[in-house]
Order: structure tokens, then C-alpha cells, then sequence
């Protein structure tokens, strides 16, 4: 018999621009766009594997699917399934690490230039018809900050944050870091500091680690009364880092001048969330690890995942 395997949510890793052959080869593939609550266990009934990207994954809809083996996850974090019930059963958990690395330090500076640099907003201004209307051969809508210079506070230095390390180091800015590790452990251009230091030093603040019962709500209202008024956040992480509320009112009070957020504490958002309606406030729709190349990456992962979990040897298990 066959080989059933059904991805319950593809859309956001594979639009229709790729293919997913990688996975058709081991069996017969069943691609859902989205899958609701109410349609997991319909549409996972008798599946060999599933794969997920944020649809929750129960101790409950693992308890009535006995002929499942393996759960794959299109994506880095698995908070959207019950690994201990899956391990509890017999079924590998396994995940994709370190895939859009790239893509996310890409988004981290993307953002940083367009608040720095105002970029887009002056070329609006030109398609406007501003420039050729404009009695200088220069004009400028805002102040331009140079980023050379400047300190970036970094949290959470894993492959992410040490690649966005390496970058604000080129740009010639200077690197700080609120990190576990030890400075022996760091590079020369990483400087340690602790957490009081961290946020009244950083002109810019780039969130990069992964989300935990102890650093929810890390950005507060405590925190964000430490920081400079010049200050820029980023954060490319999770939602759930930030309290969402006191970072509205810092930036409409002016506290710091800017926030850049790929990420929401619940995605898609609620239209009264407070930061769709804050100064200065930069968001884009949880798109950082999105690049083509990542998302290929991404494909071909879980597609070995799968591959070495039939030869017998699972690899990338998150519930060993």
C-alpha cells in the first residue's frame, strides 16, 4: 500500500512558484493551501506522514490518527505541535533549522536602511513629480542617519543573530550583545554586556532569539523607559517578544523614534492591534524567511527529513 502524505498548510512555503516533487517520490501527496481546525483529521485520516507549517497539531488529533509515523515541519519553531504526546507515540518530530538565515539578516537590514535612509518614501516623492518640480538639485524629506557609527544590540546570538552581527560590522557599526555566552566565545568585534547596559546603549536593538516562557513580553515598558529616544527596534523573531501595547505608546509618546516588525504576537494580526496604528511604526507580513532561495531550501529539507526517517535513521528530530 502506499504511502499517504498530506501538507496541511503549503501556501505560505510554496504559492504555486514551486514544486513539490521532492516529497511526491515517496509516496502519494495530498497539498492543502490551508486546513482549518475542523478539517486536520478529515484530511489527514490514514496518512503515513503530515506536514505542517503553523496548523496546530494536538495530543488529542495525534491520539486518532494511528496510522501516522511522522510529522514534518515546514518551518524552524514547532510550538504548533505536541512533540511530548508525538514522542509518546512513537513519532518523530522533525523540524527544518537554519534554512533563511540569509533571508531574515536580509529583512533585518532592510528594514534599518528604509528607517535610516528613507529610501522608498523619497522615491514616492519623485514618481510624484516632486524632484522636477524642486528649485535644488537636492531636497530631503527627513534627516538621513548614517548607520556607520552607531550600536546595534543584538538579542539572541545564534545563526541569525551572528550573521546580523557580521553585517552591522561591515556597515562599520558597533556591536553589542545580551547573550549567555561567554566574551571568550564571542568574535573581537562582539562586545557582551548586561541587560541594563544593553538597552541604554543600542541605537538599534535587532530581536533574533527564539521566543520562551522566560523572555516573553522582553520589550516593556521597563525596557523600552531604558532606551534612547533614537532608538530603533527590529524584530525579525517572534511576536510574542514584545509587549505590543507599550511599544505602541513609546513610539506615539516618542520614547524611541522607530519600530520595525516582521512579526506579530497573532498572525494575521487583529485590526486593533496597537502597533497597526503607531508612529513610526514599519511592518511587513512575517515575510523574512520567504526569499526563493530559503523556501527552496526549506522544500528540500523536509523532504530529506522524510527520506532519512524511511531509511531508518531520523534526522533533525526536535522530541528525541
Amino acid at each position: 500500500m502506499e504511502r499517504k502524505i498530506v501538507i496541511l498548510d503549503g501556501y505560505a512555503a510554496n504559492p504555486g512558484d514551486l514544486s513539490w516533487d521532492s516529497l511526491q517520490k515517496f509516496g502519494t501527496l495530498e497539498v492543502y493551501d490551508r486546513t482549518s481546525p475542523e478539517q486536520i483529521l478529515e484530511r489527514a485520516k490514514g496518512a503515513f506522514a503530515i506536514f505542517t507549517n503553523k496548523v496546530v497539531i494536538t495530543a488529542q488529533i495525534i491520539e486518532s490518527l494511528p496510522e501516522l509515523k511522522f510529522i514534518g515541519i515546514l518551518a524552524t519553531g514547532y510550538n504548533n505541535v505536541d512533540i511530548a504526546a508525538a514522542k509518546a507515540h512513537g513519532i518523530p518530530v522533525c523540524n527544518v533549522p537554519n534554512y533563511s538565515s540569509q533571508s531574515v539578516v536580509q529583512t533585518v537590514f532592510g528594514h534599518l536602511l528604509n528607517i535610516t535612509t528613507q529610501i522608498e518614501r523619497h522615491a514616492q516623492s519623485v514618481a510624484a513629480g516632486d524632484w522636477v518640480k524642486s528649485p535644488d538639485f537636492s531636497y530631503s524629506l527627513s534627516p538621513m542617519r548614517q548607520i556607520a557609527g552607531l550600536t546595534i544590540g543584538i538579542y539572541g546570538l545564534g545563526n541569525i543573530g551572528k550573521e546580523v552581527a557580521k553585517i552591522a560590522h561591515a556597515f562599520g557599526m558597533k556591536v553589542i550583545a545580551l547573550t549567555s555566552k561567554e566574551q571568550t566565545q564571542l568574535p573581537e568585534y562582539i562586545t557582551k554586556v548586561e541587560k541594563t547596559e544593553f538597552f541604554s546603549q543600542s541605537d538599534v536593538l535587532s530581536l533574533n532569539a527564539p521566543l520562551c516562557a522566560d523572555n516573553h513580553n522582553f520589550i516593556c515598558r521597563e525596557t523600552l523607559d531604558l532606551m534612547k529616544p533614537t532608538a530603533i527596534i527590529i524584530n525579525t523573531a517572534r511576536g510574542g517578544l514584545v509587549d505590543e501595547e507599550a511599544l505602541a505608546d513609546a513610539l506615539n509618546n516618542r520614547k524611541i523614534a522607530a519600530a520595525a516588525v516582521d512579526v506579530l504576537s497573532c498572525e494575521p494580526p487583529k485590526e486593533d492591534n496597537p502597533l497597526l496604528s503607531a508612529q513610526n511604526c514599519y511592518i511587513t507580513p512575517h515575510i523574512a524567511w520567504t526569499s526563493d532561495v530559503a523556501r527552496k531550501s526549506l522544500l528540500r529539507i523536509s523532504a530529506e527529513n522524510l527520506e532519512a526517517f524511511i531509511a531508518g535513521h531520523p534526522i533533525n528530530m526536535v522530541n528525541k
